[in-house]
């Protein structure tokens, strides 16, 4: 049973050694279409919990060979907030993490519960998933335990965000033909626009898949993060698929393209060819364009 996997390198957030705090099963709260773990049936608490001084012991021991993360992933064959002592967890880590940062990848379903608040107050950075805004959506692609609903978890959002300080990210799976039809992104964009995270990441289905349901290409992406108000700060995570080769952008048409949807430099990568990207480089040095560093990522967008 191994509760630390890694360390992997992120280009976001350095070296990161993860926590498992369900390595025995999967124990979740939803039972996502898109999940690279088997199905099973979900559930509202652990019926399998590990000791909060044997993952500090193990702990302790791998920051002892490993002297050089940078993070510290909280997660779970499942869902971590479930874990009945996050918060006593997570007071005991941040005595011993020194300059090392903590982040928590949580699927949001308990983000209304008081408790769970407190315990993810202790994190530098809270990824939370919002693949629906509806329940309708939420019951066909995440597949949520009873009781569970998207009004609860946008209140618990709302909430939460009111008195978090630090990085909020909220993370979303697209998944063709469920979620990227245009009422479930508007359901969404309307309420990011009230949320206002840190940043926001799209994504796709990129492992084996638990149910058979299909990934979208970068280009599905691109087109579905156009669909957002353009004052959201989206990152699109997926790059696989691209058919599409780079283009040719006039100085007009970069600055009315990252006016729409600022970009980052693996989508410049993507959509600029070479003499784009020289333009791109003048625009900069010119101050036309600015980059700023959104929670590991750098965008490009227009001064002014």
């Amino acid at each position: 049973m191994n509760i630390l996997f890694g360390p992997v390198n992120s280009r976001r957030f350095g070296k990161s050694l993860g926590i498992d705090l369900s390595p025995s099963k999967k124990q979740c709260n939803f039972d996502c279409l898109y999940c690279e773990l088997d199905p099973a049936k979900t559930m509202d608490q652990y019926d399998e919990v590990i000791p909060v001084s044997e993952i500090i012991t193990a702990l302790n021991a791998s920051l002892e060979t490993h002297q050089d993360i940078d993070v510290l992933t909280i997660t779970a064959n499942g869902e971590p907030t479930l874990y009945p002592h996050l918060g006593e967890l997570m007071d005991e880590i941040n005595q011993i993490k020194g300059d090392i940062k903590t982040l928590i990848l949580s699927n949001a379903a308990k983000i209304s519960d008081p408790k769970t608040q407190e315990a993810l107050m202790k994190f530098d950075t809270v990824k939370l998933s919002l693949d629906c805004a509806t329940d309708h959506c939420l019951k066909r692609l995440d597949r949520a335990y009873l009781g569970i609903s998207t009004e609860d978890i946008k209140a618990g959002m709302l909430a939460f965000k009111a008195k978090f300080s630090k990085a909020l990210i909220i993370e979303i799976l697209m998944v063709k033909r469920i979620n990227d039809k245009d009422h479930e992104i508007e359901a969404l964009n309307t309420f990011l626009m009230q949320l206002q995270p840190t940043r926001i990441d799209i994504g796709t289905i990129d492992r084996p898949p638990a149910y058979k349901v299909e990934a979208l290409s970068y280009e599905a992406l691109r087109a579905i993060s156009l669909k957002f108000d353009s004052r959201l700060p989206i990152y699109i995570a997926s790059r696989k698929k691209v058919e599409a080769k780079p283009s040719f952008y006039t100085e007009q048409e970069i600055l009315d393209t990252l006016h729409k949807r600022p970009l980052t430099q693996d989508d410049i990568n993507v959509l600029f060819d070479d003499k784009s990207k020289k333009k791109l480089e003048e625009l900069l040095q010119e101050e036309k364009i600015l980059t700023v560093n959104s929670s590991g990522y750098d965008f490009f967008v227009v001064n002014g």
